[in-house]
């Protein structure tokens, strides 16, 4: 192998340093992305909570609108394998069932929030900035909808009369309950004067309830 070769292997990898300082930039940024939404985050304020020049952040995130895509994507991958390897474990258990799919979908990201760090919690934030801000619709067709596609057609195996768009509908209803049961947990206590709160199960089913319930609606009106 010629030393030029190596020389070109060497150039091209990271090294654990940059990728450690990557890493603290894309937390910064997710933290801070999270808390004040895309306009109230600065360049500069991501630096800072980095502990890193502003250089730094343009060398390992490029603009602005790059940084707040890689935040995005970088735990999207993650969480889609995981996903992913939730259906595979289930489909090996026997035939899917909706509730089984939404199970799969739900449960990994509100476990993840709740024991796998902070980050998670922000990352939930994020989710919720993209999914209401149509500019950011190129960040939603490359980071989840891949994802929520290969979900939505299982559901529609077992629904194949079902008018597409009720499921898509139920399919971002649900991610609204899985992020409001886990930011709004302080609501449902005040509401509840210090009731039990809800668990993934019952979040599960009441997704499943309400898909149910949507489809058979459809059904209903085009039988009349």
């Amino acid at each position: 192998m010629s030393a030029k070769y190596i020389e070109k292997q060497r150039q091209r990898a990271p090294s654990a340093r940059s990728l450690e300082t990557k890493a603290r930039i894309l937390d910064a940024a997710e933290a801070l992305f999270a808390e004040r939404g895309f306009e109230g985050a600065s360049i500069r304020d991501i630096a800072t909570r980095a502990g890193v020049q502003v250089g730094l952040v343009h060398h390992h995130g490029g603009g602005k609108e790059e940084l707040f895509f890689q935040t995005v994507a970088r735990r999207a991958d993650e969480l889609a394998r995981i996903r992913m390897q939730a259906l595979e474990d289930q489909r090996a258990q026997g035939p899917l069932t909706l509730r089984g799919i939404l199970d799969c979908f739900i449960r990994p990201y509100v476990s993840l929030a709740e024991s796998g760090g902070p980050g998670w919690m922000a990352y939930g934030r994020l989710v919720a900035h993209v999914s209401v801000d149509p500019r950011w619709r190129h960040i939603a067709a490359e980071c989840f909808d891949p994802t929520a596609q290969l979900f939505i057609r299982e559901i529609a195996a077992l629904y194949p009369q079902a008018d597409p768009a009720l499921l898509a509908t139920g399919q971002v209803y649900s991610v609204s309950a899985m992020l409001a049961h886990l930011n709004s947990a302080w609501r449902v206590q005040a509401l509840s004067q210090g009731g039990d709160l809800s668990g993934i199960d019952q979040l599960v089913e009441f997704c499943a309830a309400g898909i149910e319930a949507m489809v058979h609606s459809g059904r209903a009106r085009l039988s009349r």
